[in-house]
């Protein structure tokens, strides 16, 4: 958790910030948290980064667009030196919040994560909401959370509140997959993964809807979100049932490749784990001469960041059940054949 004072500190960057933008990760955390911001803050613009896995510097051109006078980076493991340069020429301050291992940073950035204080590393819309506390916004704070496979204290709060929207439950996911709320939550998950105008409308509709049930009764003002839910879930449960077939046979990895024109394979790799508790997920989309991979497990940080080692061009980072990774198309075949052998 955030101490008190950091949370002070945050709260008079915002202040200071008369037309900040919102660098936020391309997944329900990163929106949730950026929706707490802009709504009690009451100003500045949000950008989804789609980089994987760090903010590079092709987004910096946003910042001008946007005439910005603070930059806030939300649930980003890692930002790139080129972008960190281009801020400081221009002089423009840089609060980044964050909840993965900690960096080293340049000395003007103002770097907060919990995990510099103790072992605890909530999700990063839980940080905001509990440093906004805005008490009509606790259904987007939960949407974060559960998302992020975290139950927050004060969801005994939500559910008092939207007892329908709720379900029994003995983890987050149990909620994610069985309840309205994980409905919501996967409609922004889908609702990212869309051409930039609509991702856009979907970030005004969201910065001023007042409930829940706003956002699951389809309009006018959502229609292209909930659009684009219908069009990726009749995709990604076709996947899903292609993997749940190999998650059937025996053994502790499950290991999915797939490709075309839609990357939900961390969506995937979340309920395959959430169905396979026992198993080592591992799901690998192949795009063009990269193939990203997502991964699940108990101790799966160490396992995919030792599989990749000596790879040409690879990446990889997240947590330690909860890991993202990249590769060349080339290497998948040896990457599989090491990861049976290390798993």
């Amino acid at each position: 958790m955030l101490t008190e004072e950091q949370m002070e500190e945050i709260r008079e960057h915002l202040e200071k910030a008369q037309n900040p933008v919102f660098f936020f990760d391309n997944d329900p955390d990163g929106l949730c948290a950026f929706l707490l911001l802009k709504r009690y803050a009451g100003k500045g613009k949000g950008v989804a980064i789609r980089s994987f896995p760090d903010l590079t510097v092709d987004y910096f051109r946003k910042i001008h667009e946007l005439n910005a006078d603070y930059v806030f980076i939300l649930d980003k493991p890692l930002v790139s030196k080129d972008f960190f340069d281009e801020v400081e020429k221009h002089n423009i301050p840089v609060v980044w919040i964050d909840h993965h291992e900690p960096q080293e940073v340049p000395d003007f950035v103002n770097y907060y994560n919990p995990l510099l204080n103790e072992e605890r590393n909530e999700p990063v819309t839980y940080l905001c909401y509990k440093m906004c506390e805005k008490k009509e916004d606790i259904w987007i704070a939960v949407i974060g959370c559960i998302f992020d496979k975290f139950i927050p204290e004060f969801y005994s709060e939500f559910e008092e509140k939207y007892p329908d929207l709720s379900t029994k439950y003995d983890d987050a996911f149990d909620v994610f997959y069985k309840s309205q709320i994980g409905k919501i939550a996967k409609i922004f998950s889908f609702g990212l993964k869309d051409r930039t105008t609509n991702v856009v409308n979907m970030l005004r509709f969201l910065s001023e809807v007042k409930s829940p049930y706003e956002v699951l009764e389809e309009g006018s003002k959502n229609y292209s979100m909930h659009n684009r839910f219908r069009q990726i879930d009749t995709k990604y449960q076709k996947l899903l049932d292609k993997a749940l077939l190999i998650g059937e046979k025996p053994g502790y990895l499950l290991f999915f490749q797939y490709q075309g024109d839609l990357s939900i394979s961390g969506d995937l790799a979340n309920e395959l784990n959430y169905r396979f508790p026992g198993k080592t997920i591992v799901v690998v989309y192949v795009s063009g001469t990269k193939a990203n991979i997502s991964a699940r497990g108990s101790g799966v940080r160490g396992l995919i960041l030792k599989t990749i080692d000596g790879f040409q061009d690879s990446t990889g980072g997240g947590h330690e059940e909860a890991v993202g990774a990249k590769i060349r198309v080339e290497d998948i075949g040896r990457f599989k054949r090491r990861l049976e052998r290390f798993a």
